[in-house]
């Protein structure tokens, strides 16, 4: 609907492809100082130097690391005439030195951390790569915390994210696929899969739907999974942000595609079905009784959060039949002075406790933890003695938000505490019936949703028993499969080594005796 919408409001118009005009390397000193200069609009931490009469290097203050630069270039320079960029490259001991001929290649890896070197009289460049950032050193996450389990989480680096997900798995099959993403910031983004175990169709619609994206920038790894999203009208995420490398590599040894984006301290994995977003990785942790439980309470608390608040506001309008008569007094006694319908009633304290957390996440942590214990006494207690609302709500509210926090994971637990306000205006109106409607409506768009193509209700819908011992329970580890259903099954894994090794038998049987003797020596 949405995306038919957005067909009538903006027309589809032809965009406009991205070609830098190619500008050769000028053979001449001043000639290529002046078209860099020019190219660049000359920034304040460009640097230019003239080692030897012949030699000048270029590269942007900060972008690289200054002792390599005088350990592995400077030291190797030699004032001669006959110098040419193929000998220079052959001398500087780095692993990345390439000759280039056209400067707007040479300016983009510049930008990124290389260093330009221009011989008088030869147009081309030498181009050493040695990039020096500032990041983050790696600390315990914030967002994913827990108790059992490593507590190292990624950073802003793509490089040290990657040597994390490398240290987890030591296996010769991870693949990794480099992209570069948006026309001004042109950001790296990497694709990780394990080959044998994830699905190749995963891959291939992850690799086709990167290389589709026509952006202008990438800052953020959440903004590049909602872009390569199945259905971005959704509320409900169909791709998992993680800040943890073991959950990272969890998925990738589960059958999953994982990217990584520079600058990003999340890392993406998909596809990923509406289940796993309330499985923690500490569960794996913890002894199978203990994980079970936790599962169960946190799945009971997420049904105690969408629907205890509705169901509220549906009993007192429309079905008191239903609530037990030693209860009926204390909820009259409550609403007696409160001169709104319960479905204001209960709109309005939702939306307190969402302005309370939302300046207690905006405001520093201290003074955040602050707002939201003084504020929320000081505003429930003086709502109660105004009259306008009960305190049974306030209860009842402050239980359904409690109960959202359990979800483990962020995204979705914005979209749990946004789904309540529908279901509390249908209540409101239309009592339960309004509640099953609501609960129709969320279950059909739930059996529409897809992640990859692969079923967002997996493994209930399509049914694949082998997963359930790890789904709303955990059952003890040898019950439960590895491979989950986005990953190649076992009987594809054994079919293909049964065609590899039937190849190699036909081609020992074709060999001729001499043939066979050679192989054998």
């Amino acid at each position: 609907m949405f995306k038919k919408i957005q067909q009538k409001i903006l027309p589809n118009e032809e965009k406009p492809e991205y070609n830098p005009p190619k500008i050769p390397v000028p053979p001449l000193k001043n000639d290529f100082i002046n078209e860099l200069k020019k190219i660049i609009h000359s920034p304040a931490d460009l640097v230019i130097r003239f080692v030897t009469n012949n030699i000048t290097i270029a590269f942007i203050d900060g972008l690289i690391e200054t002792q390599s630069l005088d350990d592995n270039i400077l030291a190797r320079f030699e004032d001669t005439s006959d110098e040419t960029p193929s000998t220079l490259r052959e001398r500087i001991s780095i692993p990345e030195v390439n000759v280039f001929d056209e400067m707007i290649q040479c300016i983009d890896e510049m930008l990124i951390g290389a260093v330009l070197i221009h011989i008088n009289g030869h147009p081309q460049v030498v181009l050493a790569k040695i990039p020096s950032y500032e990041k983050r050193s790696l600390e315990a996450p914030e967002n994913e915390s827990q108790v059992i389990g490593t507590q190292v989480g990624f950073n802003e680096s793509l490089n040290t994210n990657i040597t994390l997900i490398r240290r987890f798995i030591t296996n010769p099959n991870l693949c990794n696929e480099h992209f570069t993403l948006g026309k001004e910031t042109r950001t790296s983004v990497s694709v990780l899969y394990i080959h044998g175990i994830v699905d190749e169709k995963h891959v291939n619609t992850v690799r086709q739907r990167i290389k589709d994206l026509d952006i202008v920038d990438l800052i953020d790894s959440a903004i590049l999974a909602e872009l390569i999203d199945d259905s971005s009208s959704s509320i409900f995420p169909q791709t998992l942000l993680t800040e943890r490398p073991d959950r990272f590599c969890d998925g990738l040894l589960t059958g999953k595609v994982g990217i990584i984006v520079n600058g990003s301290s999340m890392g993406i994995i998909c596809p990923f079905s509406f289940l796993e977003f309330f499985q923690s990785r500490e569960d794996q942790n913890l002894r199978w009784p203990i994980a079970s439980f936790i599962r169960l309470l946190r799945f009971a608390a997420i049904i105690v959060s969408i629907f205890f608040t509705p169901i509220y506001v549906a009993s007192l309008t429309f079905h008191y039949e239903v609530i037990p008569q030693p209860m009926l007094v204390p909820l009259s006694e409550s609403r007696a002075i409160v001169p709104f319908p319960p479905i204001i009633e209960a709109l309005f304290l939702e939306l307190v406790i969402e302005l309370l957390r939302e300046a207690g996440a905006r405001l520093p942590t201290k003074v955040g933890q602050t707002i939201g214990i003084v504020g929320g006494i000081v505003i429930g207690t003086a709502a109660v003695q105004a009259g306008i609302t009960s305190n049974i709500l306030i209860i009842i509210v402050a239980l359904g938000a409690l109960a959202s926090f359990t979800t483990p994971n962020y995204m979705m637990g914005n979209v749990i505490r946004i789904i309540r306000f529908p279901i509390i205006v249908l209540a409101g109106f239309w009592g339960y019936y309004g509640i099953m409607l609501a609960f129709c409506f969320l279950l059909i768009h739930l059996l529409k949703q897809s992640s990859l193509g692969a079923p967002y209700l997996a493994p209930f819908y399509p049914p694949r028993l082998k997963d359930w011992p790890d789904s709303i329970v955990r059952l003890p580890l040898p019950f439960i499969s590895r491979h989950s259903v986005n990953s190649r099954s076992r009987k594809e894994i054994e079919k293909s080594k049964k065609k590899k090794n039937t190849k190699k038998q036909r081609q020992n049987s074709n060999l001729t005796p001499e043939n066979k003797e050679k192989v054998i020596e």
